[in-house]
């Protein structure tokens, strides 16, 4: 097996292990374990606690003491045995513990996982800039995948679906074990201090008022960003006897489809209208993904809940990589990759978390009736007046001007 085809191969399974539950588990805590919003606004708020603690410590752990691919494979083991204990877990509290588990092996994978393939990629000779991407692509086919076989095979309302998950993580963990060796690079010097073996140096930006609003407006979008992925699954899954209850997982998986069409086309409209306005089209299409999900149906709004879907693909890839792009122009190279990691910390850990634990409170408190059903328009019409608000905030408040030439000397 060739090496671009046994990364290919990683990186299909790193994403189709997680994209076995993620947009289902809670169709499983809220409709088929009647457990309330509160509770699994909890359960899902681990990934943004393992995405704040885990990376920069596994991180380290790669850079000077274990190779990668090694590292790699033993979180994967351990993932996918606790996704097998899932189905023995009959109570909300347990399950927060064991899905937190589950997160802190998984989530430093996702960074681990390009680390891996980069170092491979560069050993033997190849052009990382031009041969990663379309192996990366078939990452986001294998969430897709993962998603269409949950479906097919009704586990988005068991959970046998954490089943599906961890024999892939398991599969993954061998066959990790397989691929050429990673070693440590000891990049970080040994006198370093802790807050820079820590990747902690970036948070003096936060003395930057620019830096500082990025940041913030970071989080608050990162309140959203996982929402659909929460809720998508069992919202559709609440229009019984319909197209979208029989294939509710599919039809979100559009969304993830749309993700590979929008990234192709990044380059058009950073060029054309700059990194500022890509980040506010992006908080506008969370605006309209939020929006056509309140009014969207089976019958003659079907069409809504397509165009939601396709939408996701702007919002969430215009926001990641022009904010990534922002970052990577406007920082000291000293810091860049702690700042990247900064960044992903704020919209992926803090922001997602808010939005995990916030979500559940608020829909649990006011948008459960009392016949028990859900008032999914009031949900996300709400949803959809935040993602505005921001966006109109961020319009007034964040001042960027457009330089060609930085992004010209990124992409060269």
């Amino acid at each position: 097996m060739s090496i671009k085809l046994r990364l290919t191969v990683m990186s299909f399974l790193q994403f189709f292990v997680w994209g076995a539950w993620l947009t289902t588990i809670a169709t499983y805590c809220l409709d088929a374990k009647h457990w309330t919003f509160p509770q699994f606004g909890a359960i899902f708020s681990t990934l943004a606690i393992a995405s704040i603690i885990m990376p920069a410590i596994v991180g380290i752990i790669a850079d000077r003491f274990m190779n990668a691919e090694k590292l790699y494979g033993i979180l994967h083991l351990a993932y996918g045995l606790i996704l097998f204990y899932v189905p023995y877990v009959n109570d909300p509290d347990t399950l927060y513990y064991v899905i937190l588990a589950a997160m802190l092996c998984y989530m430093p994978t996702i960074s681990l996982s390009n680390a891996v393939a980069y170092s491979i990629l560069k050993t033997n000779g190849y052009d990382v800039i031009k041969v990663f991407p379309p192996i990366r692509t078939w990452g986001t086919i294998g969430f897709i995948a993962a998603m269409w076989v949950t479906n097919l095979t009704h586990s988005n309302i068991t959970s046998f679906q954490f089943i599906i998950g961890g024999t892939g993580a398991i599969l993954l963990g061998l066959f990790s074990f397989t691929l050429p060796k990673c070693p440590p690079q000891k990049s970080i010097s040994e006198k370093a201090v802790w807050y820079e073996q820590l990747g902690l140096s970036a948070f003096k930006l936060f003395a930057n008022y620019k830096m500082a609003l990025f940041f913030l407006f970071s989080m608050l979008l990162g309140a959203a960003l996982q929402l659909t992925n929460m809720y998508g699954d069992v919202f559709l899954f609440s229009f019984k006897g319909s197209i979208l209850e029989k294939y509710s997982t599919i039809i979100l998986s559009i969304s993830q489809i749309s993700e590979t069409v929008f990234i192709l086309s990044i380059p058009f409209f950073l060029r054309r209208f700059g990194i500022k306005n890509v980040m506010l089209f992006s908080m506008i299409a969370w605006f309209l993904r939020f929006g056509l999900f309140a009014y969207g149906d089976p019958g003659t709004n079907l069409w809504m809940i397509v165009l939601s879907c396709i939408v996701y693909g702007m919002a969430f890839d215009f926001f990641n990589i022009s904010g990534s792009l922002f970052v990577e122009t406007t920082t000291d190279s000293k810091i860049r990759g702690s700042a990247q990691g900064l960044f992903m910390m704020m919209s992926n850990g803090f922001g997602a978390y808010m939005g995990s634990k916030i979500s559940g409170w608020l829909i649990g408190k006011y948008y459960v009736l009392p016949d028990g059903t859900n008032d999914w328009r009031g949900i996300w019409s709400t949803f959809s007046v935040y993602a505005l608000i921001i966006a109109i905030a961020f319009f007034f408040l964040f001042k960027h001007k457009h330089d060609p030439k930085a992004l010209a000397n990124v992409q060269h």
